[in-house]
């Protein structure tokens, strides 16, 4: 959900919910995402609502799980917690929160929460320690509400160690925008199934979801547009030191060298030229509107259970790549 003008949310989720959309996801990027979605379940009865993503580490795991608490119940369980991590800069320097290991910290924010929904919901007395969080009180006057609502963790990641964690603690996993069906099947996919047995689970227990970057138009002009949107992503994401893997995955690890070193010294403009349309064809579903959904589900069949496309639904906009994507997703 793209738009910036958040009293046209719940109009906007109606209508996703009426054209047949499964799932609305919240960015936390111009916006926190908890409110988006707040604002659109007032005018949704169906379609299931998540983060993709909120941040991990600029939030007390306490704060989470109350939010989260109140949306489970806001949408009668159609609510979806998807975290993230972000960088060390970000963290740092956007946030001014500390840095630490981000696997274990992440790991104890979700075990933190998971501790705190079981307290309002037994009862019991609430005690987690860990080595970056600990919790041990919970009077009534701060205990909401009871229900029963399960709220869903799913966590973002690029690297092993993020898929690993999935797979072992949590009921989902968002792939990188940038990616393709190699990296998903040759790292994502094994990775995360890698953990689940670590814990007696099973790759069947993991959802995946990917966003994927889409190439359309219909006329040239629209589809040069969207492929040079494609292409500044593109290279802005593989810029990323962290991110490296997925370009290495194509032996592509000489243009992210570039891209870092471009990026550090802040030469934004000289970025999307390294971006060849090779490597848009690798990273993102290229064609005419009708054709999207059907090279959608060639690509990723098999290897995600959901897919968004990295464009903001609006009706009126695209109509015929959004009609015929979701028909072809239907027909599954």
């Amino acid at each position: 959900m793209g738009l910036d003008d958040l009293g046209a949310i719940p109009a906007l989720a109606e209508a996703a919910e009426k054209a047949g959309f499964d799932g609305i996801w919240a960015t936390e990027t111009s916006h926190e995402p908890f409110m988006p979605l707040a604002l659109a379940a007032t005018r949704t009865n169906r379609i299931e609502l998540g983060t993709a993503i909120a941040l991990s580490f600029t939030r007390s795991p306490m704060t989470l799980a109350h939010t989260c608490w109140d949306l489970a119940s806001l949408t009668k369980g159609r609510f979806i917690l998807g975290l993230g991590t972000q960088v060390k800069a970000h963290n740092e320097r956007r946030f001014s929160v500390k840095w630490d290991a981000p696997l274990p910290r992440l790991r104890e924010v979700i075990e933190g929460m998971r501790a705190i929904w079981q307290a309002w919901r037994s009862g019991e007395k609430l005690n987690y320690r860990g080595e970056y969080y600990q919790f041990t009180l919970m009077t009534p006057f701060f205990t909401p509400p009871r229900h029963d609502y399960v709220i869903p963790v799913a966590i973002a990641g690029v690297n092993k160690g993020l898929c690993q964690l999935a797979g072992e603690l949590c009921e989902g996993f968002h792939v990188h925008p940038l990616n393709s069906a190699k990296y998903i099947g040759e790292v994502v996919r094994p990775e995360i199934e890698k953990g689940a047995k670590a814990k007696g689970r099973t790759l069947m227990d993991v959802f995946v979801s990917t966003s994927a970057f889409v190439v359309t138009g219909e006329d040239d002009q629209q589809m040069a547009f969207t492929r040079e949107f494609a292409r500044q992503q593109i290279s802005f994401y593989a810029s990323t030191p962290s991110y490296r893997i997925i370009l290495e995955t194509h032996g592509w690890e000489g243009t992210a060298e570039q891209l870092s070193a471009l990026a550090a010294r802040k030469r934004w403009g000289e970025m999307p030229p390294l971006i060849t349309d090779e490597m848009i064809d690798m990273f993102a579903l290229v064609g005419a509107p009708e054709e999207i959904g059907r090279l959608a589900l060639e690509r990723y069949g098999g290897l995600v259970d959901r897919i968004t496309y990295y464009l903001p639904y609006q009706p009126g906009q695209l109509d015929k790549l959004w009609r015929t994507s979701l028909q072809a997703f239907a027909a599954q």
